[in-house]
């Protein structure tokens, strides 16, 4: 049976963001796909994720970024052919939890005051984007200055319903194995955070010393390599 590995980028970013992880998985003869995260609501987003999950013939291995961490462990609990779970710089929820309030405790990062929010049609709420001028000290400190200019003006901007939203499901990674790869220098969500998330959900940890909260573009082999182990450990 095929293995397909669909890769979820978070807030502030797009598909493009997993271009190099992709490479590699493509050159490992792995199958690969970046999905469009809406960014519209966590639940919404999940019921999206999971409608192509459903679609997807063989195993499936769901990678999320950063908010695409909740996404897919929302959207996992919904389809029943997730094998892995793979968190890249990620939130980890549990049922009632939110992204919004899910560093409280751990050492503040720069993300709050980066956030820019603006207005659409159809919402009472605001969506955000990431300041310009921020996103590369915040979000992508280890990419080159290009990747990081590209990033802030490509970055796709995020409803402030999805980081205020709780989970409303059990989350997958109770019945899922679960990967968890981070940099040690990120910025936007605490590694301290991380590190004590992905040991309460009983995560297979890699931390990547000196990362920013965008690996998967500054340190794409050793993240690719994650999600290579989580394909192979299917069987």
């Amino acid at each position: 049976m095929t293995t397909t590995v669909l890769l979820v980028h978070g807030a502030f970013a797009d598909g493009s963001s997993w271009s190099k992880v992709i490479a590699h998985l493509t050159a490992a003869g792995i199958h690969a796909k970046a999905l469009a995260n809406p960014l519209r609501g966590l639940s919404s987003d999940g019921e999206y994720v999971a409608s192509v999950v459903n679609q997807t013939e063989g195993d499936v291995v769901l990678v999320g970024h950063s908010y695409g961490g909740p996404v897919i462990t929302y959207a996992a609990s919904k389809a029943s052919n997730v094998k892995r779970l793979v968190f890249v710089s990620a939130f980890g929820l549990d049922k009632g939890e939110n992204a919004q309030d899910a560093g409280q405790g751990f050492p503040e990062t720069e993300l709050v005051s980066a956030l820019r929010p603006w207005t659409y049609p159809g919402s009472d709420l605001p969506e955000f984007t990431l300041a310009e001028e921020m996103y590369r000290s915040v979000f992508a400190a280890d990419v080159t200055a290009e990747e990081a200019a590209a990033g802030a003006a490509s970055q796709r901007p995020a409803a402030a319903l999805g980081f205020g939203e709780p989970l409303s499901v059990e989350p997958a990674w109770k019945s899922v194995p679960t990967s968890w790869v981070y940099g040690d220098a990120d910025n936007t969500i605490s590694p301290d955070y991380q590190a004590t998330t992905a040991n309460k959900i009983g995560a297979e940890v890699t931390v990547l010393a000196g990362g920013s909260h965008s690996i998967a573009v500054s340190r794409s082999e050793e993240v690719a390599n994650v999600i290579i182990a989580a394909v192979k450990s299917i069987g």
